[in-house]
């Protein structure tokens, strides 16, 4: 009897299933891998879809800011908005530079190849004077200070910029301010990317029609051959030399016409 016993025992022993050990570490190192991709990924797009609906509810308070015929210009109501009357087709070299009275520049002899400004976020400074004929044909330029403006508010600049029409944005060394917008004759710097000004002076003067640049219905493709989206002419931080072109247009290489049209 004790025998049979001892056997049983020694049985169930021998048939007892081991926990898979393994396998269960494995299985958990999945789940919280999966769990932390997921919520990585939640919260970006969380970010994103805060980011878009708080533009949205700021172009919605900019709508007083449209221009019409019987208000051509409505960024003159807004406060720190710099107007200057600047003639235009006044045309440089690509090897030429001008010595503008503004920095950013925003009006004055420019290059005769415009950049792309079809919603382009530049990551790299660009040569200003292809930048200056874009303000011509009716863009809006976002420029910011690299050195103080961190990422979060260069993705709330970004949200205003990337791939909307007759738009474009780039970092500016040197800027004395955080953030400058610039359209052709205008020109606004504010210190915060929340600033609701920036909407405004947007919904004023992006592709107004209304007179307040030279060159309606310019193009904001890049011109084929001449301009590379994807590699500018560069930003150039040093003073011009006395060779510049003046903002009377003196030294420039051609006085008027639109190359490539």
């Amino acid at each position: 009897m004790a025998n049979r016993k001892n056997r049983a025992v020694r049985g169930a022993v021998v048939h007892q299933r081991q926990i898979p050990w393994v396998l269960i570490a494995g299985v958990t190192v999945v789940v919280v891998f999966a769990g932390v991709v997921f919520g990585f990924a939640y919260m970006r797009y969380s970010e994103t879809a805060d980011m878009r609906q708080a533009q949205a509810e700021a172009e919605k308070a900019s709508e007083p800011f449209k221009p019409s015929p019987e208000n051509p210009d409505p960024s003159k109501k807004i406060p720190g908005v710099t107007v200057i009357d600047y003639p235009g087709q006044m045309h440089v070299s690509p090897t030429q530079r001008v010595a503008y009275d503004q920095s950013p520049p925003f009006g004055g002899p420019h290059d005769g190849i415009w950049a792309d400004c079809t919603g382009v976020v530049y990551p790299e400074p660009v040569r200003s004077e292809n930048m200056v004929h874009s303000l011509e044909h009716g863009a809006v330029w976002i420029a910011y200070n690299p050195d103080k403006v961190d990422e979060s508010g260069v993705q709330r600049l970004k949200v205003r910029a990337e791939g909307k029409p007759y738009t474009m944005m780039s970092p500016y060394p040197g800027l004395d301010s955080p953030i400058s917008l610039q359209s052709w004759g205008h020109q606004l710097k504010v210190d915060s990317a929340d600033d609701p000004r920036i909407d405004q002076f947007i919904t004023a003067l992006r592709l107004n029609n209304n007179g307040v640049y030279p060159e309606i219905g310019g193009s904001c493709q890049a011109y084929p051959g001449a301009f590379d989206t994807n590699n500018p002419p560069k930003f150039d931080p040093t003073p011009p030399g006395p060779d510049a072109v003046t903002m009377d247009g003196r030294g420039a290489s051609q006085a008027t016409g639109e190359m490539g049209q």
